[in-house]
C-alpha cells in the first residue's frame, strides 16, 4: 500500500511526516529526498525556463520517483512525503505557470506512462489558508523557499483544482491545528487506510 502527503510548501507535510516516523513504526516513510537530481541538474546547466532544458530536467525527476516508488513497494505500507502524483502535477503544469504553452504530454509519453505506474492508492492533501501557509514559512529558518511566492499565486490554484478531479484524495485543513493534532490526525488516516485496505 502506497500513500501519499501533498499540499503546498510550508503546510506541514514534513513535520506530520516525523510524526508518523515517531509514533506509527509499521508504516516507511519515503522521504523527498532531492540532492541527486538537483546536483546533476546543476552540472548540466540545465535551464527550466527553457523548453528543451525543461524536458531532460522533467526526465530526470521522473525517473528518480519511479526509482523511489521501487523501494517504497517492497514494504507493507509506506507514506511518501509527496509522491508520484506530485511530479506528474509539476511535469504538465508548471509551463503554464510561467505563461508557456509547451507540449509535454507527447514530449515525455514514455517518461509519464512509467510515472502514472507508480501513483499512490490513497493521497491525503493538507490544505492550508494563505495566512497559515506565510506563517509556517516566516517560522521555519532551515528552509530557503525562494520559490514559495511563485508556487503560492500560480502552481497552488492549478494544484488544488488538479487534485479536486480526483476520485482517491482525502482533505485535511490545517489551519488552527497544532504540528501535534496534524500528526494525529494523518496517523488516524493512515490507520484507516490500512484497516480498510485503502
Amino acid at each position: 500500500m502506497i500513500l501519499s502527503l501533498q499540499g503546498c510548501m510550508a503546510v506541514g507535510k514534513t513535520t506530520a511526516v516525523r510524526y508518523l516516523q515517531e509514533n506509527a513504526p509499521y508504516i516507511h516513510i519515503s522521504y523527498e529526498d532531492n540532492r541527486d537530481v538537483i546536483e546533476e541538474i546543476r552540472r548540466r546547466k540545465l535551464d527550466k525556463n527553457k523548453y528543451p532544458d525543461y524536458l531532460e530536467i522533467q526526465k530526470l525527476w521522473l525517473h528518480h520517483e519511479v526509482v523511489r516508488y521501487q523501494k517504497a513497494v517492497q514494504y507493507p505500507c509506506s507514506i511518501m512525503d509527496f509522491g508520484a502524483e506530485e511530479i506528474e502535477f509539476y511535469t504538465l503544469h508548471y509551463p503554464k505557470s510561467i505563461g508557456k504553452d509547451w507540449e509535454i504530454e507527447n514530449a515525455l509519453k514514455a517518461e509519464l506512462e512509467e510515472v502514472r505506474a507508480c501513483l499512490p492508492n490513497r493521497i491525503l492533501f493538507l490544505d492550508a489558508s494563505e495566512e497559515v501557509l506565510r506563517r509556517h514559512k516566516e517560522n521555519d529558518a532551515t528552509r530557503s523557499r525562494n520559490f514559495f511566492e511563485q508556487y503560492l499565486k500560480t502552481l497552488l490554484p492549478l494544484k488544488r483544482q488538479w487534485f479536486a478531479q480526483k476520485e482517491n484524495v482525502d482533505y485535511l485543513l490545517v489551519d488552527g491545528l497544532s504540528a501535534q493534532e496534524v500528526g494525529e490526525r494523518v496517523k488516524q488516516w493512515c490507520d484507516d487506510c490500512i484497516r480498510n485496505g485503502v
